[in-house]
């Protein structure tokens, strides 16, 4: 949908709830509203390859990698209102890393699009099974959702936290056991 559209749309949905658009205060809404959804939406252009960029190493290394606290915003497609919070991401390699920074890129990706905080656990897990086939995936995600703090139920301080376990994440109690434990540790870098 071209740019101009989508600042149609909205300013009819601003006349829609009984505003006036031409308002001061309004006036550049429209504009300001298409863009922010071209952005909070970019993931629709994007794909798992062009993300993971041939970051993709050969490596030795067999226990595990884990790369927690991505910030997460991301938009509910029920009601395409924000919700946001944390990720936590790990993987065992099995000959093949990915570039640490490709991770958080990965979450973006999936976030930056309309979401349920459920499939949006699984995309991250399967991208990174179907990238480097590690011999198990681990995703947890944790989020305040502001349809459910606004709206609805209203419940201010609720998070849902969802998780996708693949392979030996799945399979051994021990290494589930192990990233969860290690995602609840506070962090000591730097301070």
């Amino acid at each position: 949908m071209a740019h101009d559209e989508l600042e149609a749309h909205v300013r009819e949905i601003l006349r829609g709830i009984g505003e006036d658009p031409d308002r001061e205060g309004l006036r550049l809404t429209p504009e300001r509203v298409a863009k922010a959804l071209r952005f909070l939406t970019q993931g629709y252009a994007q794909d798992t390859k062009t993300v993971l960029n041939d970051a993709q190493f050969t490596v030795s290394y067999d226990e595990m990698v884990i790369i927690k606290d991505i910030d997460v915003f991301s938009l509910c497609e029920h009601h395409m209102l924000p919700f946001f919070g944390k990720a936590h991401v790990a993987y065992l390699p099995d000959g093949k890393v990915v570039g640490l920074s490709k991770i958080p890129r990965l979450v973006d990706m999936f976030s930056r699009r309309l979401q349920v905080q459920e499939r949006l656990t699984v995309d991250i897990a399967e991208a990174i099974q179907d990238a480097i086939k590690p011999r198990g995936v681990g995703v947890v995600i944790e989020a305040m959702h502001l349809c459910m703090v606004m709206r609805g139920v209203q419940k201010q301080n609720s998070v849902a936290v969802t998780s996708c376990m693949v392979g030996a994440f799945r399979e051994q109690l021990q290494t589930r056991n192990e990233f969860l434990a290690l995602i609840r540790k506070q962090h000591t870098v730097l301070g």
